[in-house]
C-alpha cells in the first residue's frame, strides 16, 4: 500500500472521531450557555425585585425583598426555627413526601399496568377513575386530617392522592402502547401472560412511567406541605403557616425557596437515574 493510501485511510478514520468530539464540545458549550442564561435571568429578576422594594415601588411589608428572604434563611439555618432546627423541618417534610410518593407511584404503576392489560377491568373501573380524577384533590386534605389526625398519616394520604393519578394514567397508556408484534412474538415463543407482562409490557412502559415521576414528586411535596399547613407539629408547611400568622412575608418566601431547592435536587436525582437506566436510548436532537 502506498504512503498516500495509508495517509488517506488514517484521515478517514479520524473524521468520525473528530465529528464526535465536535458534537460533544458543542453540547457542552450549549449547556454552559443555557446555565449562564438561567443564572443571569434569576439575578435580573431578584435584582429588579430588590430595587422595587427598596424604592417603595412595591410594598416591602407585603412583598418582602430578596435580601430579607436570604437573612431569614440564614437565621433559620444558623439558629433554627421556633419548631426546631431547619434540617429537622426539611427531613420531616421529605419523609412524608417520599413515603406518599412511593405508595402513590406503586399503586399507580400496578393498577395502571393491570388495567392496561385487562380490558374488562379497564372498562368497569374506567368511569370511576375518571370521576375521582376530576375531583379537586386538594379539598380532600382537610378530610384526611379529620380521618387520620395531625400526624404523618394525613400528610402521606394527601401526597398519595396527588401522586397516584398522573402515574396511573402514564402507566396505563404505556401498557396500552406496547408494540403488539413484541407481545405476539413473546406468545409464539411460549411466554405466559405473567412473563409477557413482566418481560415485555413493563419494560416497554418504563419510559412512560418515568415521565410521570418527574411531575409526581412535586405533587407529593405539595400534598405534604398542604397537610402540614392545615395542622402539624413540624415541617416546612408549618413554617409557612407560622410565618403567615406573624405576617412574616420573608419567612413565607424563605420556606418556598427551600422547597424549590429540595424539588430541584429531587428532579436532578430522577433525571440522573433516568439517564442511567435509559443509556441505550438515542439522545433527542435537541439534547445533542
Amino acid at each position: 500500500m502506498s504512503p498516500e493510501s495509508i495517509s488517506a485511510a488514517v484521515v478517514a478514520q479520524k473524521r468520525p472521531q473528530g465529528r464526535t468530539e465536535a458534537r460533544a464540545r458543542a453540547a457542552r458549550n450549549h449547556k454552559l450557555r443555557v446555565l449562564a442564561a438561567r443564572v443571569l435571568l434569576l439575578a435580573l429578576l431578584l435584582g429588579v425585585w430588590e430595587v422595587l422594594a427598596r424604592t417603595e415601588v412595591i410594598d416591602a411589608f407585603n412583598f418582602s425583598m430578596p435580601s430579607r428572604i436570604w437573612d431569614q434563611t440564614v437565621e433559620w439555618t444558623l439558629h433554627g426555627t421556633p419548631q426546631g432546627s431547619l434540617g429537622e423541618q426539611i427531613a420531616y417534610t421529605l419523609y412524608e413526601a417520599l413515603l406518599g410518593w412511593v405508595v402513590g407511584v406503586t399503586a399507580g404503576v400496578v393498577l395502571g399496568i393491570v388495567l392496561g392489560r385487562v380490558r374488562f377491568l379497564a372498562d368497569v373501573l374506567g368511569p370511576f377513575i375518571k370521576v375521582l380524577n376530576a375531583l379537586p384533590r386538594i379539598v380532600l386534605v382537610p378530610i384526611f386530617v379529620i380521618w387520620f389526625g395531625l400526624g404523618i398519616a394525613s400528610k402521606v394520604a394527601s401526597a398519595v392522592v396527588l401522586v397516584f393519578f398522573p402515574v396511573f394514567f402514564n402507566a396505563f397508556q404505556g401498557a396500552r402502547e406496547v408494540d403488539r408484534n413484541l407481545v405476539a412474538n413473546a406468545r409464539i415463543l411460549g411466554a405466559s401472560d405473567r412473563r409477557v407482562t413482566l418481560q415485555v409490557v413493563i419494560p416497554a412502559a418504563t419510559s412512560w412511567i418515568f415521565t410521570s415521576l418527574h411531575v409526581s414528586f412535586g405533587f407529593a411535596l405539595i400534598g405534604a406541605i398542604v397537610g402540614e399547613y392545615l395542622g402539624a407539629s413540624k415541617g416546612i408547611g408549618l413554617l409557612v403557616a407560622a410565618s403567615q400568622g406573624t405576617f412574616n412575608t420573608a419567612g413565607v418566601f424563605a420556606a418556598m425557596a427551600i422547597l424549590a431547592v429540595v424539588a430541584l435536587l429531587a428532579e436532578g436525582l430522577l433525571t440522573f437515574a433516568e439517564k442511567r437506566l435509559f443509556r441505550w436510548k438515542p439522545a433527542a436532537s435537541g439534547e445533542r
